[in-house]
């Protein structure tokens, strides 16, 4: 049962280091008992936070990736152990002989959710990843109903709308953004979470990569649209929200009885929203 009271939740923006997993989880294991210590019952990470982003081959990727569950997941399960708290983080999955831009939401107990990144833009790793074949899912955890997008999923709002009507309070989104992607993240998490009634937490790294750089602008957006936390600069933070989920789950928001009324849910037309789905 999801618990009714606010939920601290965290938003690590950090540095990450090429191709150095282990330098990386220990990272981001101290950043995670810190924000525990801040009163965070989860911490979300940037997107591939293990291992980077800016590969030049799939052969190269692959040597970085990491089967699920696998080390990544563990060092994170025994962090979240030790914190008392869970965590959502990016990583390169390997299965098989695929590729995938993942993210997973882990606690004390180990892994609570997978979410492999379904739009793929030319750029970086998602170059050679294969296009992401798992459901919008909501997870419970931290006393939370979690939903799990990644980067560029923010452009294409049915992402978000179906974690909505997957009852989701809060959509976790890891992210890579580097330069050309500021008027997105200034317009587009508050969006998500305005238009879906929900909070919407965007985490992105900092630092440089290969010679790209990245354009920090963390930021969580309540479902008013409101942003509760934002780093609006490019130096490592952990940020901090109060996700209220009874205020996320109440749809109908009624400003006159009878007069102005607005149901996020109720108001929909899916039987206009036919073309969406075609090819």
């Amino acid at each position: 049962m999801a618990n009714s009271s606010p939920v601290r939740v965290a938003g690590v923006q950090m540095k990450i280091d090429f191709m150095d997993a282990a330098a990386n989880l220990q990272r981001m294991a101290s950043r995670l008992a810190e924000a525990a210590d801040h009163g965070a019952r989860l911490a979300i990470f940037p997107e591939c936070a293990v291992a980077g982003y800016c590969f030049e081959s799939r052969e190269e990727a692959l040597n970085c990736a990491q089967s699920i569950p696998g080390p990544a997941v563990a060092a994170m399960t025994e962090a979240c152990r030790a914190a008392k708290s869970c965590a959502v983080f990016g990583l390169l999955e390997r299965d098989n002989d695929r590729l995938f831009n993942t993210c997973v939401l882990v606690g004390p107990e180990g892994l609570i959710g997978r979410y492999r990144k379904a739009h793929l833009p030319s750029l970086g790793v998602d170059r050679f990843t294969t296009p992401g074949d798992t459901p919008f899912e909501v997870h419970e955890a931290a006393g939370l109903r979690i939903g799990l997008n990644i980067c560029y999923d923010y452009s294409f709002p049915e992402a978000a709308r179906i974690l909505m009507l997957a009852g989701a309070d809060l959509v976790a989104l890891p992210t890579n953004w580097p330069e050309g992607s500021r008027k997105g993240a200034r317009y587009l998490i508050s969006a998500r979470a305005h238009e879906n009634h929900f909070y919407y937490f965007a985490v992105n790294r900092v630092g440089e990569e290969r010679g790209v750089g990245f354009i920090g602008q963390s930021q969580c957006a309540e479902p008013t649209g409101d942003l509760l936390a934002h780093a609006d600069h490019t130096e490592e933070a952990i940020l901090y929200a109060d996700i209220d989920p009874a205020f996320a789950r109440q749809k109908h928001l009624v400003k006159i009885p009878g007069k102005h009324e607005v149901h996020r849910i109720h108001d929909r037309r899916p039987d206009l929203y036919g073309g969406l789905t075609d090819d």
